[in-house]
């Protein structure tokens, strides 16, 4: 077994634990697949696993959710650790393939017969480029994408004569000053233009600071072949305006978590999400809420397209698998074009495919569900993460500076991204 870098501990007895069904398939000539355990996703696989082995009988794949843990990203690991890994997973975190790549536990996938061709057949030059690993070899396939756009409350928008949603930093500070008030009169804002809770845990930063650099820097990278790039004005340029909506209250401070919903109780009028909250807000809207989807807030002078963070979950193959090419065969096939609307019905999440709307299939679902369409739109602009091992402690770094800054405003917006980006030098050395 290649040995794990970076310091890599997990505790042995969880390792054994998501072990102990694990390789049972190992003896069989079935290969095993782990999907997430989001309800939708599990549905998914199963349908199209079914399908898979009805057709292909002599190929027969074992499907299960990834198994429970506090996080997917810790199960991955310890399976790891325990060389329990199923044959192939389709939830692995973009930001995380780089490390596992490093340590030598994937199957560099353009090895392996029709991979390339396959891949430019259904992404973007620049996506193969973006998980192109250190090395040169590519080690995961691009799945799916929830684009982080901007849901806003229609009516509250134009309640405050804003027949559309703020497009600048200085379009969004100027209705916040109207939309954040105190409605009760009890001398407190009860109504925010935004929240975010506060949390300095790593990934909160996808949900903020960086969509928004993205969206600031016209998609740039943060880290590059273990440079840091991001001690720069669009860095600071998104701290500054995410303080000055904590310094002047437009966004509360206070934890709104145990109350209602509060976008669906209108106590604020924005908030930075993905395609999920489709879902959940067609399911508990009140009578004659509207909402919308838009582009994040970008600096008055952004003249580019408006990038966003894409959130990408990736599939890739273990080397525990003992028939890589059995596994790609399958992987051909669950990512076909049918494949792919069913996976978009199915989920409401995007396939990462280019053209989405030159298949007749997606066109009419896009037209059959609108609130989709502008993350469709918003698909042809994401970015994932940058090819880094050590990325998590990267957005570690970012999310301290972030609090000190931004939260408690105790360093400049200036001073903070410094400090982070040495202190992320110094880790990437």
């Amino acid at each position: 077994m290649a040995v794990l870098k970076q310091g890599l501990v997990v505790p042995l007895l969880f390792a054994i634990l998501i072990g102990c069904d694990g390789n049972e398939n190992k003896l069989t000539a079935e290969l095993l697949y782990w999907s997430s355990n989001n309800p939708y996703e599990i549905e998914f696989a199963d349908s199209v696993v079914s399908l898979w082995n009805r057709l292909n009988p002599e190929e027969p794949i074992v499907y299960q959710p990834v198994p429970e843990g506090r996080s997917s990203e810790e199960v991955i690991l310890a399976a790891v650790v325990g060389r329990t890994t199923p044959d192939f997973y389709s939830n692995i975190w973009q930001g995380d393939v780089e490390f596992f790549a490093q340590s030598g536990v994937l199957v560099a996938l353009d090895t392996l017969n029709g991979f390339m061709d396959f891949l430019y057949d259904r992404c973007d030059s620049s996506v193969v480029e973006e998980i192109r690993s250190s090395d040169g070899h590519i080690y995961q396939i691009p799945w799916k994408i929830n684009p982080i756009m901007m849901i806003y409350n229609v009516n509250i928008f134009r309640e405050n004569g804003y027949p559309h949603p703020p497009v600048t930093y200085k379009d969004y500070l100027e209705a916040a000053e109207k939309i954040s008030i105190d409605r009760d009169g009890d001398g407190y804002f009860d109504r925010w233009i935004g929240y975010r809770r506060i949390m300095a845990t790593w990934w909160q930063r996808f949900f903020d600071f960086y969509p928004l650099y993205l969206g600031a820097s016209g998609g740039a990278k943060l880290v590059d072949r273990n440079k840091v790039l991001f001690d720069n004005k669009y860095a600071v340029q998104v701290f500054r305006f995410l303080k000055t909506l904590y310094d002047k209250k437009y966004f509360t401070r206070e934890s709104l978590s145990a109350r209602q919903d509060a976008f669906l109780n209108s106590d604020i009028a924005t908030r930075f999400t993905g395609p999920w909250e489709i879902v959940h807000a067609e399911k508990f809207k009140p009578e004659g809420f509207d909402y919308g989807f838009s582009p994040l807030p970008v600096p008055d002078d952004s003249i580019e397209a408006v990038y966003t963070y894409g959130d990408p979950k990736n599939i890739v193959i273990f080397n525990t698998c003992k028939q890589p090419e059995k596994a790609w065969r399958f992987l051909r096939f669950m990512m076909n074009v049918e494949n792919d609307f069913l996976f978009l019905k199915m989920t409401t999440q995007l396939p990462r495919r280019k053209n989405l709307f030159k298949s007749p299939l997606f066109r009419q679902y896009f037209e059959q569900h609108p609130k989709m369409l502008p993350f469709a739109r918003q698909a042809l602009y994401v970015r994932g993460t940058d090819t880094c091992a050590r990325l998590k402690e990267v957005f570690d770094i970012i999310s301290q500076e972030y609090e000190a800054c931004v939260i408690y405003g105790t360093k400049s917006p200036e001073q903070a991204i410094h400090d982070a980006a040495a202190a992320a030098q110094v880790i990437l050395n």
